[in-house]
């Protein structure tokens, strides 16, 4: 791409976007990004900025549901159900939260957010 083609534009239809998306393919596809302090570079990370601001828009995604959540990170750190009891309670009550069985409380919350690096936000989520 040489730089008479470096013209941004607002992405407002679904047929810019997949222009956007075609035309940041050409940085990614190249060896190496281009440096940030070049005009090339300034141009990806404008284009990239645009790119982002129609996704968040267009395309949110939703927090992971709080039990997903839960057990997602029990799988990466490869946690078993006793495990979370400090962080729950009794082994019991964690199969029950596991099996949807009983809410996570706030207090819960608290715990998970910190002894597994959840976000509280996807903890929180009905």
């Amino acid at each position: 791409m040489n730089e008479s083609e470096w013209v941004l534009r607002p992405i407002r239809t679904e047929q810019d976007y997949r222009a956007a998306l075609q035309c940041a393919e050409a940085f990614f596809d190249a060896p190496e990004e281009p440096d940030p302090q070049s005009s090339q570079g300034a141009y990806f990370d404008a284009l990239l900025t645009l790119i982002e601001a129609y996704e968040r828009k267009h395309c949110p995604i939703d927090p992971p549901d709080p039990i997903e959540a839960i057990k997602f990170r029990m799988e990466q750190q490869g946690l078993k159900p006793k495990d979370l009891q400090p962080m729950i309670g009794g082994l019991n009550r964690v199969y029950e939260v596991l099996a949807r069985k009983r809410p996570l409380t706030l207090a819960m919350v608290r715990k998970l957010h910190v002894g597994l690096g959840i976000a509280a936000e996807s903890l929180i989520r009905q």
